[in-house]
């Protein structure tokens, strides 16, 4: 058992990302993990990541506020405990277009640490 509170949670601070505070859960510098990487996003109002694509998936799960996340075709807006799985190469952008901050966990895999 591998255990991360959230007050020791490290910050980290992607490329692209503007208005967002990012928290790694799980995962890479964190601790252990067999290809899991978990964070904690809380994007501010107008926070949003650039439109880029991740080689890997990702699964968005929004945990309190509203965000838009888009491909750069099509866009979706979600609310609470609503989630959204974005394909490893396709292009993302998430944004905060409330005047309340969002909160989002993001679970991806660890291109460093491939599955089995």
């Amino acid at each position: 058992m591998h255990v991360v509170r959230l007050a020791d949670a490290p910050a980290y601070h992607p490329p692209g990302h503007v208005d967002m505070r990012c928290l790694r859960l799980q995962g890479r510098e964190v601790g252990p993990s067999d290809g899991l990487i978990l964070n904690l996003c809380h994007l501010l109002p107008g926070g949003t990541t650039g439109l880029d694509a991740s080689p890997v998936e990702k699964v968005y799960v929004v945990l309190d506020g509203e965000v838009v996340i888009s491909n750069g075709d099509s866009e979706v807006e979600l609310r609470a405990w609503d989630s959204c799985r974005i394909a490893a190469g396709e292009a993302r952008c998430v944004q905060n277009r409330t005047s309340r901050n969002a909160t989002v966990l993001l679970a991806m895999p660890d291109p460093a640490r491939p599955a089995i």
